[in-house]
């Protein structure tokens, strides 16, 4: 008897000792936050001094690249390990009443294997890839629980008249989801992470955070520090979520001090895409979001709709205070997160990824052929970099464009008639990096209506 609590005792001790051997995992996807509403990228109007902190005390990228520049995209990247040439979701497609076109049935996601590897794992904030009697459904693609909005136009409203705890509406009285309330919505899914983690703290887990804030309609239910600043009430409540947005991460990095498991948790933050505002806009032109001297923004192609807001934090394995230019994406996450648990990426996941581990804790950036991206809203979009050249084709019959990176990141200077070697090096690459689908085909629209390449 004795030998038999001596065993179930060692074995209990080795269960634990695995499991601080693998670390927590939290991705923090802000909704539309930019590189130019952080102060530790040079915000000077708009108060962040969580993510300042987290920069401090973890490593800011300069370049780190989202899937693409919208949402639902953007988000697949992420989840799947693939680029948009070839990843199932290459746009935003609403479906009514409610919900948008659905990853398909047998995709695997970084939560599918991090649940596979013994991770508990749990959603909270925005899905946007499948309702729930959808093959998308975040219940069926690793997620243990969910909660919050799953359909991005759901999620448009801060005051909701219901969100869902797992695929259960629950109904939040006194919100009309017209912008006036009692509950302000983020505030409760905020709460629900910290309950996750409170939860959890003993277990290794995975928490993709996926807020809502800043993405308008810009509706707050307090503007805090911003009240009685001469700008207007739209200028006033987007700093107000992006001050509320940074308040909640630093609950959160708050919650895994107290909880002492800090150390044992990788915190990564990124926005899911660039720019989300033309710098002429009332937002844009205010807080001067342009001021990294990118070009372009959300639902384009160039640099200032691709690099976003990107941080990482995990003390003694994170660098603290460093600052790197050397680029990464969004389907990079699926083989780090693999790497990090000690499990294989699945033979039949064909991730474009690489993994980041090294890189993250200190050592250069992965050495890579290229990366991809295309989007379909409207005319189809592609963009392609290797090395320092970057290359822009903003329709199919659009001539390409030509950019080196190194001494012209604000993309002016367009190359293509000096580098014909290039172009044609571009041509194949963008030929080669996508799968045909007869969802997405190459679409060059003009005067109301669109034309497919042959």
């Amino acid at each position: 008897m004795i030998r038999l609590i001596a065993l179930v005792v060692t074995g209990f001790a080795l269960s634990a000792a695995a499991a601080a051997d693998k670390p927590n995992l939290i991705f923090i996807l802000s909704d539309d936050l930019a590189q130019g509403d952080l102060g530790c990228y040079g915000q000077k109007l708009i108060q962040t001094p969580n993510l300042d902190r987290m920069a401090q005390e973890g490593t800011r990228y300069l370049q780190g690249y989202c899937g693409t520049s919208v949402c639902a995209p953007s988000r697949s990247t992420l989840m799947t390990g693939l680029h948009t040439g070839h990843c199932p979701i290459r746009a935003n497609r609403e479906i009514q009443p409610e919900g948008q076109k659905p990853l398909p049935a047998g995709t695997i996601t970084v939560a599918k294997i991090l649940k596979n590897a013994g991770y508990v794992t749990a959603c909270c904030g925005k899905w946007g890839m499948g309702m729930f009697d959808t093959t998308g459904s975040p219940l069926k693609l690793g997620f243990d629980h969910f909660f919050g909005y799953n359909c991005q136009r759901h999620a448009h409203s801060y005051f909701p008249a219901y969100l869902y705890n797992d695929d259960q509406r629950i109904e939040l009285p006194g919100n009309d989801g017209k912008g006036v309330g009692k509950t302000y919505a983020q505030n409760l899914i905020a709460d629900e992470t910290l309950k996750f983690v409170r939860a959890n703290r003993d277990r290794p887990f995975f928490l993709y955070y996926s807020i809502t804030l800043p993405h308008g309609r810009f509706e707050i239910d307090d503007q805090g520090v911003y009240k009685d600043k001469p700008w207007t009430e739209t200028q006033k409540n987007y700093a107000a979520m992006v001050t509320r947005l940074d308040t909640h991460v630093g609950r959160l990095l708050s919650l895994l001090k107290e909880l002492k498991i800090d150390e044992q948790t990788l915190v990564m933050l990124a926005g899911d895409n660039g720019s989300s505002f033309d710098p002429k806009s009332e937002v844009g032109r205010l807080f001067d979001q342009a001021s990294n001297g990118l070009r372009g923004f959300k639902r384009g192609l160039y640099e200032g709709a691709l690099r976003q807001a990107a941080l990482a934090r995990w003390p003694g394995k994170v660098p603290a205070g460093r600052v790197t230019d050397e680029p990464w994406a969004f389907w990079d996450f699926l083989p780090t997160a693999a790497e990090l648990v000690g499990t294989s990426v699945p033979a039949e996941c064909k991730t474009d990824g690489v993994s980041l581990v090294s890189f993250l804790k200190g050592g250069p950036a992965p050495k890579r052929d290229h990366f991809y991206w295309e989007l379909h809203e409207g005319t189809s979009l592609q963009a392609v970099r290797f090395g320092d050249w970057k290359a822009v084709r903003n329709g199919p019959e659009a001539p390409i464009e030509l950019y080196d990176l190194k001494t012209d990141a604000g993309e002016a200077h367009n190359l293509a008639a000096e580098k014909p070697d290039l172009v044609a090096k571009v041509e194949a690459l963008m030929k080669a990096s996508r799968t045909e689908d007869p969802d997405w085909p190459l679409v060059q629209k003009r005067l109301g209506k669109a034309k497919k390449k042959k």
